[in-house]
C-alpha cells in the first residue's frame, strides 16, 4: 500500500446483505470503493457483536482493493495474529480498548499490518500526540461506536487538531459515523482523507441492483472533492 492522500470511500460492509458478502463486496469495488472497511465488534467493548477472523477469512478472496479492518473488541492483543492470518490490511485498536496501546500497534505492525488508531467522541486528539510515528492510520469516531446508522457528531475541530499534529507524517485520518454527502466536506475541509460510510453508500442498491452503490460513492466522494477545491 502506497500513501498518498487522495480522497478514499471505504464502505462499510455492516450494512451490507449479510447473506451475500461476496457478492457485496464485489459490487462495491466495482461501483468505486477505494478500501472496503469491516466493524469487528465483542459485544462488550461496544454492544453489538459482528465478525471473527473465520469470517473476515472467507471475505479476503474477494477484497481486491484494501481489507481495512477496525476492531471494537477489548482486549485487543491476543487477536493481532488472528487478524493478519485472515488478511487484513489496516488493522485499527481503540485508544480506550486497553492500557497499552504502544505495544498493540508495534504488535500490529510486527505482524505485517498497517497500525490504526481510533478515538472516540470524547478522547482528545492530543492523546494520540506520542503515537503518530507508530501509526498509519488515526480513525476519527464521529457516532460513539457499536451501531451504525447514527447521528453524526462535529468533530471537525479534532480534526484539524489532528491534521496539524501530523504534519508530513505518513498518516491518514478517516472518519467513522454519519459519513454522507452532507457532511464529507466539512470533514475533509478539516484534514480527513478516508471516509467511512455505511448506509449512505448501500442505501437503494442490492446485488442484483448495485448502480445505486456507484451513484452514492460518486455523491460522496464529489461533495468531499468540492471542500478541498473550495479550500
Amino acid at each position: 500500500m502506497s500513501f498518498d492522500r487522495t480522497i478514499k470511500i471505504a464502505p462499510s460492509i455492516l450494512s451490507a446483505d449479510f447473506a451475500n458478502f461476496g457478492a457485496e463486496i464485489q459490487a462495491i469495488e466495482a461501483q468505486g470503493a477505494d478500501w472496503v472497511h469491516v466493524d469487528v465488534m465483542d459485544g462488550h467493548f461496544v454492544p453489538n457483536l459482528t465478525f471473527g477472523p473465520p469470517a473476515l477469512k472467507a471475505f479476503r478472496p474477494h477484497v481486491k482493493t484494501v481489507m481495512d479492518v477496525h476492531l471494537m473488541i477489548a482486549p485487543v492483543d491476543p487477536y493481532i495474529d488472528a487478524y493478519a492470518e485472515a488478511g487484513a490490511d489496516i488493522l485499527t485498536a481503540h485508544l480506550e480498548a486497553g492500557p497499552h496501546i504502544h505495544r498493540t500497534l508495534q504488535a500490529i505492525r510486527g505482524a505485517g499490518m498497517k497500525a490504526g488508531v481510533a478515538l472516540n467522541p470524547g478522547t482528545p486528539a492530543d492523546a494520540v500526540a506520542h503515537l503518530l510515528d507508530l501509526t498509519d492510520l488515526i480513525c476519527v469516531m464521529t457516532v460513539n461506536p457499536g451501531f451504525g446508522g447514527q447521528k453524526f457528531l462535529d468533530m471537525t475541530a479534532k480534526i484539524a487538531r489532528l491534521r496539524a499534529m501530523i504534519g508530513d507524517r505518513p498518516v491518514h485520518i478517516e472518519i467513522d459515523g454519519g459519513v454522507d454527502p452532507n457532511t464529507a466536506p466539512q470533514v475533509v475541509a478539516a484534514g480527513a482523507d478516508v471516509l467511512v460510510a455505511g448506509s449512505a453508500v448501500f442505501r437503494g442498491g442490492s446485488v442484483s441492483d448495485p448502480a445505486p452503490y456507484g451513484t452514492n460513492i460518486r455523491a460522496i466522494r464529489d461533495a468531499a472533492q468540492g471542500a478541498l477545491q473550495a479550500a
